[in-house]
């Protein structure tokens, strides 16, 4: 069976598994919700299972892959929740000293997507450390649904602090070049936004559909910007032509993109709601990207 897309779900449950996943509904609200959308015998449940993700389908780079090394690591963060864990992924037979990626997780934790793209970013010789935003708590369940549980009960002050620690750490990575960029995708890709004002080197940073911080706290991002927006994410993008503004009133060097027709999510490729197209693009653009400003 081919696989599925956003294309073979009606708009409206589209919009419903988005609210339910970013916690604005919950699971027996979109089920109700979604039944009547339900044909040819496909249970509400069954939408649900159909759009959840698929991480050993999507999966492009194994653990195992003898071009990479991985390791579970753990820093200090004193301002944060104490201690951060992550995953720490560099190229196995690296020359010289690489750049720094920071990958920023969606609002489920540290989940094996999320843990592949850091391995996709070390095939592209960069160093990448993705922490688990939820490690306060337990780190990453397993479960999808007992992730997005945990999430809200997240001190978001601390977690922030937490990213900005793992900054700092990054950039003194014996094996780094002391560039060091940021990538993240949603709920990371509001963190990347986060950063960006709060962190006067940080080299880089790439926000995928992620909400847009205070207008009046544009004036303090000193890094380029590559943002990468849903065409058919209006609760994202709602904030972006207010934020352009105050980007452009304060001289912020950026690049930001809309792709067309596409859903929230359209780069996470474990779910219907990837679009190969505009993730490949996006991807090739993110990765120029770094090679232009981290690179020496």
């Amino acid at each position: 069976m081919s696989r599925q897309t956003a294309k073979d779900f009606h708009p409206e449950v589209l919009q419903l598994f988005d609210k339910f996943v970013h916690g604005l509904i919950p699971r027996r609200e979109f089920l109700k919700s979604a039944g009547k959308y339900a044909v040819a015998g496909l249970t509400a449940e069954g939408l649900l299972n159909a759009l959840n993700p698929r991480f050993a389908e999507a999966q492009q780079v194994k653990p195992t892959d003898a071009r990479i090394k991985g390791a579970y690591v753990e820093y200090p963060s004193p301002q944060g929740n104490g201690t951060i864990r992550g995953y720490l992924v560099q190229p196995a037979q690296a020359k010289g000293k690489l750049p720094v990626v920071l990958v920023v997780h969606e609002n489920r934790g540290l989940n094996p997507h999320i843990e592949d793209i850091a391995r996709r970013l070390a095939l592209d010789n960069f160093i990448a450390f993705a922490p688990d935003g939820l490690f306060p708590l337990g780190g990453y369940p397993g479960d999808e649904d007992k992730a997005r549980e945990l999430f809200p009960k997240l001190d978001q002050g601390r977690a922030r602090e937490d990213f900005i620690a793992a900054f700092g750490h990054l950039k003194q990575l014996p094996e780094g070049n002391g560039k060091v960029g940021v990538v993240g995708f949603c709920y990371g890709g509001s963190i990347a936004n986060v950063l960006a004002t709060r962190i006067p080197d940080l080299a880089a940073a790439v926000p995928f559909y992620g909400a847009q911080p205070a207008a009046e706290d544009a004036a303090r991002i000193k890094a380029p910007l590559l943002i990468h927006y849903a065409g058919e994410d209006s609760r994202i993008n709602a904030g972006w032509p207010k934020y352009e503004e105050a980007l452009k009133a304060a001289g912020v060097k950026y690049t930001a993109h809309i792709y067309p027709g596409v859903q929230h999510g359209f780069n996470n490729d474990t779910t219907p709601r990837f679009d190969e197209a505009a993730a490949k693009l996006a991807w090739q653009r993110t990765v120029g990207f770094f090679n232009t400003h981290l690179r020496s």
